[in-house]
């Protein structure tokens, strides 16, 4: 959480207390995350953790506080439920970004690959001579004055072959992502909270696409015993539960989301720290705590089903249990995917760099 300096607060001047109602903003960040992005609950959770002083005065400065989001726009009131507005959570979203790659070198950027050539070419700047089987993206320019060179100025120019000159370009595909988030009991036990950091890494991804990707799209499901659908805007409460871990339902599902997606590059991103312990059979589910040979076959099954249909499954692993481990090189190998070990300190920044760090390829 950021530091901010301010003067004693006597509720009658902004100017006395935040100017800024993203810096306020930006301030309640974390703990709209955990309280499922309840405004209220968040306000009180800052109120307690002595940033303000005594409780009246502490009392005041969330009254202030509040007011100012208020009259920015950034939340809205629902009967007795205060949440973030469609523009706060804009805030929200882009700040939550920044934090993240605020610990990513600036050298680990970059773009999604394919090797062909279309509206997506971006031309690098660098250029090259013409061999036979380039694309002729003629650089006028360079190529006229090869010819001068070789022959001098005269009229007509006469090119011969070793003049022209050609414009490298690369490539940026369009790519469709399905974010898995595990919300089985897991996540939440043992005294860490690996649920928080990666519902803050879901918010950064989807702001992070629609603003410097946005050619690529974006789905974001829950797994647990069954899997569903969630908008970018249930991402903040959304809330672990009671559950086991249906990772074949989540692959499913995940499938079904890419296939109405039109485009070459199809992923998978999963967030996860267990090993497939749930399955539904004969319209019931079956939910076994210990290792089940036969649920671990069915899921890599599932994953079979995805290399058939060019997806890949880039799995991050929130803990280091044996079976999620071998469960994961098995998943891996069948889809061609990458895993990670991981932390939910670090989950944000691996997870941003696999997506954005892909290589450039040159398209000559």
């Amino acid at each position: 959480m950021k530091n901010f300096a301010y003067t004693q607060f006597t509720g009658d001047d902004d100017d006395d207390f935040f100017t800024s109602a993203e810096e306020l903003l930006d301030l309640l960040k974390d703990f709209l995350f955990l309280t499922d992005g309840d405004v209220d609950q968040a306000l009180e959770m800052l109120r307690d953790s002595g940033l303000f002083g005594d409780d009246e005065h502490a009392d005041r400065v969330i009254q202030r506080i509040r007011s100012i989001l208020e009259k920015a726009g950034f939340i809205d009131s629902d009967g007795n439920f205060t949440q973030l507005s469609d523009k706060g959570l804009r805030i929200v979203s882009e700040q939550t970004l920044e934090e993240l790659l605020s610990s990513i070198q600036r050298g680990h950027t970059g773009h999604h690959e394919t090797p062909y050539k279309g509206a997506g070419d971006i031309f690098t700047g660098e250029d090259k001579t013409w061999e036979f089987g380039d694309h002729l993206n003629l650089d006028i320019t360079r190529t006229f004055q090869n010819a001068f060179i070789r022959g001098g100025i005269h009229l007509p120019i006469e090119l011969e072959e070793e003049d022209l000159q050609i414009i490298q370009t690369e490539h940026q595909s369009q790519c469709a992502t399905v974010l898995m988030l595990d919300i089985s009991h897991s996540m939440i036990l043992y005294g860490e909270d690996r649920f928080t950091p990666a519902k803050k890494v879901a918010i950064a991804l989807a702001h992070l696409i629609e603003t410097k990707y946005p050619q690529d799209s974006l789905d974001v499901l829950l797994f647990y015993d069954d899997a569903r659908q969630i908008s970018v805007r249930e991402i903040m409460s959304s809330q672990v539960g009671p559950y086991y871990t249906n990772t074949k339902a989540g692959l499913a599902l995940a499938q079904r989301l890419l296939a109405k997606q039109n485009c070459d590059n199809k992923q998978i991103i999963m967030v996860t720290d267990g090993k497939p312990s749930a399955i539904w059979h004969q319209g019931e589910i079956v939910r076994h705590s210990w290792v089940d040979p036969w649920i671990i076959h069915e899921t890599l099954l599932e994953a079979e089903k995805c290399r058939s249909k060019g997806i890949t499954i880039n799995t991050f692993m929130l803990a280091r249990d044996m079976p999620l481990v071998e469960f994961v090189q098995r998943q891996t190998q069948i889809t061609k995917g990458k895993a990670y070990f991981t932390s939910p300190h670090t989950l944000g920044q691996y997870l941003l760099i696999d997506y954005m760090n892909q290589r450039h390829k040159k398209i000559v």
